[in-house]
């Protein structure tokens, strides 16, 4: 009776690792279309797809930069930074409305994962700014009108001071950042 037991339990975990292999790659699979890693799985673009992609960014790295600061504490760079990702996102708005552009929801709470600690959360800003300013850089090199190269320039000067704030704020205190008060 035992064995009968120590089998339905066996098979049992086999099965419930395999859901959670199927659930979590179903969560990559959908982070691979969201913001920045959509755009750079993406061969070609339209302008809706462009603005999709940026607007979804841009609210990616707002929900995180919230997230870790309502975890570890508001602190720079993430309270700066996450004041310029609002201001991002009203430049982008007007470009929805002048194309005729559906301004998609904000749902990026479901792709946002808390980090260990603030040196992670600092390093993951870091790889964040990286991919959003390459995103931009591959938007720049389409033919696009004149005002949304414009925002996307924009965009892209701004990720790059993020870049080094954040490179910046992993120099200090052991690379805990401006903020680290200890665990």
């Amino acid at each position: 009776m035992q064995e009968i037991f120590d089998r339905k339990k066996i098979w049992f975990l086999i099965i419930t690792m395999l859901i959670s292999l199927l659930i979590g790659s179903i969560v990559v699979l959908a982070e691979d279309n969201y913001g920045a890693m959509g755009a750079k799985h993406a061969e070609d673009y339209t302008l809706e797809e462009m603005l999709i992609y940026a607007i979804q960014d841009e609210y990616l790295a707002r929900t995180e930069y919230d997230l870790i600061m309502n975890q570890y504490g508001v602190q720079r760079p993430f309270s700066n930074i996450i004041k310029a990702e609002e201001h991002h996102i009203e430049l982008l708005k007007p470009l929805f409305e002048k194309y005729n552009i559906s301004i998609p929801e904000d749902n990026s709470s479901e792709y946002v994962v808390l980090p260990e600690d603030i040196r992670e959360a600092l390093q993951i800003g870091v790889n964040a700014e990286i991919d959003n300013i390459e995103m931009y850089e591959s938007f720049l090199t389409k033919d696009i009108p004149a005002d949304v190269a414009f925002v996307f320039e924009e965009l892209k000067r701004g990720s790059e001071n993020h870049l080094r704030a954040f490179k910046n704020s992993l120099n200090r205190n052991d690379g805990f950042g401006q903020g680290y008060k200890g665990k």
